[in-house]
C-alpha cells in the first residue's frame, strides 16, 4: 500500500442513472448535468480522470427515457435529450434546455459555444491586456459542454514501465480514443451548476491562513542580508507580510559550468548570497514569514547539484560518470526521486514550492500535460504526513482549482494589463478557479506610472491572493517608499488593510471549501436575468458583504478624480471606507458613474452587511501575526439586519482542523431601536486549549450612522465601552474592553439608530475644491448645488467658465468640464 497522500475519488456511475447502447453511454449525474460517452469497442471509461474524480452523487435523479421513432428521448425536469443512438453527429444528438429563453438553448453536437462565459487561461505571460479565454461551465445560452475526451486516467498501478510505483494511483493514457463529453444544462443557475462542478471534478481545498496576508516577490538577486534587511524594514514602516517569495537565483545560476547547460533549473543555494541557508530560512520563520522558492524543473538533476550524487544512485547512475538525470514526470522512479531531493531541501525550512514551469506541454505520454502532472503531484506531495497542502503554478485546464495556488505568470506593467485583471480573475470563476495570484503592480516591460501602480495594489487588496512581483530592474522595485508621498501612503495603506481584512477572507476561504463560492464572483451569479450585471465586466462580488468595482484608469486632470462604472443591485449601499450612502430602489438595481481620487477605491457594503477584521495593534501581536486576533473590529453597515458567522481554526490541517464559530449578528427597525450581538464562540476547543483567545475585546464600527447613546452587555452583565464618532466616515465607533469568547455580547442603542444625515452638498463642494478649474466658477457652482441641489446639475452643464485662463470679460468662455459635472452628480444623486 503507498503512503504517498491520494486524491479521493469516486469515479464509477450509479448504475441506476446510466443508459447505455453497445457503443453508448449517458450517465444522468444530476437533473442538469449529463455525461455522453461513445466507444468504437464498447469499453466505456470508468477512472477517474484528470478533470472528473466524483460521478456517483448519491440517490438516483429524476428522469425518464424512452425510444421513440428510432431515437432515445431522456427527460430530466431541466432537459431534454434526443439522440438517434448511432455515432454522434449534429443531425442525430441534442439537447434543449428547459426554462431558457434563448433562442439558442437548444445544443447540437459539435456546436460552437457562442454564448459562453468563458473560464480562464492557462497564464498572463507577456500579456499587454486582454488575452483569450478558455471555456467555463456558465453560458447566457443556458448551457455549456465539458469535452474530456483527450484527459488521461487515474489509476492504481504496482507497476509502470516494468519499475515499481511508489505513488499508488498513477496517471494513465486511456485505453482506447472515444468521445466523453459533460452536458451543463442549468439554464442561468450559475451557482448550482459551479456547485455541480465541485462535485463532478473534486472541491477547492482549503488554504491554510497565512496564504490570505500580503506575498513579497521580486526576481531579484538578493543577499541573505539583503533581504532580511528589507523584511525588518516593512516591519519597522508598519507593512505587514506572510509570504516570502524567493526566485530563482536562490540557488545557483551563472556559476553553473556551461558544460552542464544553462542555470535556470537549479536545487543548490548560492552560498555566494546565502551562506547559511537554514539560518535564512529559520529568520524569516521568526519573522512570522513561510517561505517558498522558485523552481523550473524542465533540465532534471545536473551532476553540479548538491544533491546529485544521491539522486543519481537512486536512479541506478553511477554518480562518477555525471551522466545528467533527465526530467520524466511520467516515471514514477524519476519522481521518487525528484521528491527525495525536494523533502531534504524542505527539511531545512522550505515551506512550498513556487512551480515556474514555462516549457510548453509535451510528455513522453500522449497527451499529459507535464504543468497539470507537475501540479497534481507536487499539491498532493505536499500534504504529507499531515501537512497542510500547497503548492504555487499556472493553470493547466479543468479541475486545476484542486491544486491551489495559481499563479498567472509575467505580465507587463501597463493600463491595459491592469485593466484586465479583475474580469480575468472574476470570470475564472467560471471554471471553478478561485485562487488566482497576480503580480501586482506588474512585472516586466511597460513604464514607470505611479497612479498605475497605487490603483494595482487596491485591486491585490481585494485579489483572491495578494502578491507584489516584479523584474529584476533597479527602477521597478515596487517597496512603497520608493513612490512620492501620496502613492505610498495608499500603498501602504492596501496592504495594511489587507492584513486586516484575514477573518474575513479566512472565512470566505471556509465558505469557498465548504459551500463552493469563489471569494471572487462575477455580478452576474446572482442576478443572471439582468442584462446591467453582464455589463461591469471589471466589477465583482468579493465574499458574501462586499462589492468591489476598481478603478482601472488614470485620473481625470480637471477633477483630480478616476471614474469605474459601477452597477449596484436592489437595495441600500454604503461606501465601505466612507459610510455615504447609495440607493437602488428599482428591482433592475441602478447604473452611475462613481469617481475617487488616489486615495480611494469603490467599494460597497450591502445594508445589514458585517465584515470581521483583525487591527494592526499590540493586542494582536507582532505586525506579521496571523493568529486568531486577540482584538477584533466590525464594521457594520445599518439600514437591514445582518449576520455572519466568523469561522477560526487551530491551523492545524485544513478541514481536519479544530474549528470556532462566533456568530455576529446586527438587528435593525427603521425609525426605531438597533442591536448589534456578540456570540459567544462554539466548536471545538482544539489542541491547545482554545481555537481563539481566552479573552477579547472588540470594536464595532457601525457606518453610516448618527451619533447615539450605546449600552452593553456581557454575560448578563452592564459593562463600559467607550464611544467616539467620525464625521468623516460617518461611524459610531464602540470600544469593548476584554470579556470572555464564551459570553454573549449585546450592544443596545438608546432610542433610534438613525441613518447619516445627506451628506451630498458637501461632498460635491470638496469635487469643487479640489477641480482643476477657474475660481469664479467654482463659486457659481457652489451656488447652484446649495440652493438647489440634484435640481442644479442642468444648469451646471451650462455654465461657462473664462477660456485659457483669460479674464472674466474676455468674451472666449468654455463650458464646466464634463467630468467635474458628472462627479458632482454622483454625489447629489446617491440616494
Amino acid at each position: 500500500m503507498s503512503h504517498f497522500p491520494q486524491l479521493d475519488t469516486h469515479p464509477g456511475m450509479n448504475p441506476e442513472s446510466v443508459i447505455q447502447g453497445d457503443h453508448w453511454r449517458i450517465g444522468v449525474l444530476s437533473e442538469s448535468l449529463i455525461r455522453l460517452e461513445w466507444q468504437d469497442d464498447g469499453i466505456f471509461e470508468d477512472h477517474a480522470t484528470q478533470m472528473v474524480v466524483n460521478r456517483d452523487w448519491g440517490a438516483k435523479p429524476k428522469f425518464t427515457h424512452t425510444v421513440r421513432a428510432g431515437r432515445l428521448v431522456l427527460d430530466t425536469p431541466a432537459l431534454r435529450l434526443s439522440y438517434d443512438m448511432g455515432p454522434f453527429s449534429k443531425e442525430g444528438l441534442s439537447v434543449v434546455i428547459k426554462g431558457e429563453n434563448s433562442n439558442r438553448n437548444t445544443w447540437n453536437y459539435g456546436e460552437e459555444q457562442d454564448g459562453n462565459l468563458r473560464g480562464t487561461a492557462r497564464t498572463l505571460d507577456e500579456t499587454n491586456g486582454p488575452t483569450p479565454l478558455g471555456l467555463g461551465i456558465l453560458s447566457r445560452d443556458g448551457w455549456a459542454v465539458l469535452d474530456d475526451s483527450a484527459s488521461n486516467i487515474l489509476a492504481e498501478a504496482e507497476q509502470i514501465n516494468g519499475g515499481h510505483n511508489p505513488f499508488g494511483t498513477w496517471v494513465m493514457p486511456r485505453p482506447n480514443a472515444g468521445h466523453d463529453l459533460y452536458i451543463f444544462g442549468y439554464a442561468h443557475r450559475y451557482i448550482e451548476a459551479i456547485r455541480d462542478f465541485y462535485q463532478l471534478t473534486g472541491p477547492t481545498p482549503l488554504l491554510p491562513r497565512f496564504a490570505l496576508g500580503n506575498w513579497w516577490s521580486r526576481y531579484h538577486r538578493y543577499t541573505e542580508r539583503e533581504y532580511l534587511q528589507l523584511v525588518e524594514r516593512f516591519e519597522h514602516e508598519g507593512l505587514p507580510f506572510t509570504t516570502a517569495v524567493i526566485d530563482m537565483d536562490w540557488h545557483l545560476v551563472d556559476a553553473v559550468d556551461p558544460k552542464y547547460g544553462s542555470g535556470w533549473t537549479g536545487y543548490t543555494w548560492n552560498r555566494s548570497f546565502f551562506p547559511d541557508p537554514k539560518r535564512f530560512l529559520d529568520a524569516l520563520h521568526r519573522h512570522g514569514l513561510k517561505v517558498t522558492p522558485n523552481v523550473h524543473p524542465r533540465d532534471g538533476i545536473r551532476a553540479f547539484e548538491d544533491g546529485y550524487a544521491q539522486a543519481a544512485q537512486q536512479m541506478g547512475i553511477d554518480p562518477a560518470s555525471e551522466e545528467p538525470i533527465e526530467f520524466d514526470l511520467t516515471s514514477p522512479k524519476f519522481m521518487k526521486t525528484y521528491f527525495d531531493l525536494h523533502h531534504r531541501l524542505e527539511d531545512e525550512g522550505i515551506d512550498f514550492w513556487w512551480l515556474d514551469w514555462q516549457q510548453g506541454g509535451v510528455t513522453r505520454q500522449k497527451g499529459l500535460d507535464p504543468l497539470w502532472m507537475l501540479n497534481h503531484l507536487h499539491y498532493l506531495d505536499s500534504g504529507r504526513a499531515g501537512r497542510w497542502p500547497l503548492t504555487f503554478s499556472r493553470y493547466a485546464g479543468p479541475g486545476s482549482h484542486r491544486y491551489p495556488v495559481g499563479f498567472s505568470g509575467d505580465t507587463v506593467v501597463s493600463w491595459e494589463s491592469l485593466r484586465f485583471q479583475p474580469y480575468f480573475t472574476a470570470t475564472a470563476s467560471n471554471i471553478g478557479y478561485g485562487w488566482w495570484s497576480h503580480d501586482i503592480g506588474g512585472h516586466m516591460f511597460g513604464y514607470r506610472d505611479e497612479e498605475l501602480e497605487a490603483r494595482w495594489y487596491q485591486l491585490g487588496v481585494f485579489s483572491p491572493i495578494n502578491r507584489l512581483h516584479s523584474t529584476d530592474s533597479a527602477f521597478n522595485g515596487k517597496e512603497p517608499w520608493n513612490f512620492r508621498a501620496e502613492v505610498r501612503d495608499s500603498m501602504a495603506a492596501s496592504l495594511r488593510l489587507r492584513h486586516e481584512l484575514i477573518p474575513y477572507l479566512y472565512t470566505m476561504n471556509w465558505r469557498a471549501a465548504g459551500e463552493g463560492r469563489p471569494i471572487v464572483e462575477p455580478m452576474y451569479w446572482q442576478a443572471p436575468d439582468n442584462e446591467s450585471a453582464y455589463e461591469v465586466a471589471n466589477e465583482f462580488r468579493f465574499g458574501t458583504e462586499l462589492v468591489v468595482a476598481p478603478i482601472t484608469e488614470p485620473i481625470d486632470r480637471d477633477v483630480q478624480l478616476a471614474k469605474t462604472d459601477v452597477w449596484l443591485p436592489q437595495g441600500t449601499w454604503f461606501d465601505f471606507f466612507a459610510g455615504r450612502r447609495y440607493e437602488a430602489p428599482d428591482a433592475e438595481g441602478r447604473k452611475l458613474e462613481i469617481w475617487r481620487p488616489l486615495a480611494g477605491m469603490p467599494v460597497f457594503a450591502k445594508a445589514g452587511g458585517i465584515v470581521p477584521m483583525q487591527p494592526l495593534d499590540k493586542a494582536n501581536g507582532p505586525v506579521n501575526s496571523i493568529k486568531n486576533p486577540t482584538h477584533v473590529r466590525v464594521i457594520a453597515f445599518a439600514g437591514a439586519d445582518g449576520a455572519f458567522t466568523l469561522i477560526e481554526d487551530d491551523g492545524s490541517r485544513g478541514l481536519e482542523s479544530a474549528v470556532a464559530t462566533t456568530e455576529l449578528t446586527l438587528h435593525w427597525v427603521a425609525g426605531s431601536s438597533a442591536t448589534f450581538t456578540i456570540g459567544p464562540v462554539q466548536g471545538e476547543t482544539g489542541t491547545d486549549g482554545s481555537v481563539v483567545p481566552e479573552r477579547r475585546s472588540w470594536t464595532i464600527v457601525m457606518r453610516g450612522v448618527e451619533p447615539a447613546t450605546v449600552l452593553a452587555h456581557a454575560g448578563g452583565n452592564d459593562i463600559e465601552v467607550t464611544t467616539s464618532y467620525d464625521k468623516r466616515t460617518l461611524s459610531l465607533n464602540i470600544e469593548i474592553p476584554e470579556v470572555p469568547a464564551a459570553s454573549t455580547v449585546e450592544i443596545l442603542f438608546d432610542g433610534e439608530l438613525a441613518l447619516a444625515h445627506d451628506t451630498s452638498v458637501d461632498d460635491a463642494f470638496q469635487v469643487l475644491y479640489n477641480a482643476q478649474i477657474d475660481y469664479l466658477t467654482k463659486d457659481k457652482a457652489d451656488r447652484l448645488v446649495r440652493s438647489s441641489g440634484a435640481s442644479a446639475l442642468n444648469a451646471l452643464h451650462t455654465l461657462e467658465q473664462p477660456a485659457n485662463g483669460e479674464q472674466p470679460h474676455d468674451l472666449f468662455v468654455s463650458h464646466m468640464p464634463e467630468s467635474v459635472i458628472r462627479a458632482i452628480a454622483e454625489q447629489l444623486l446617491r440616494v
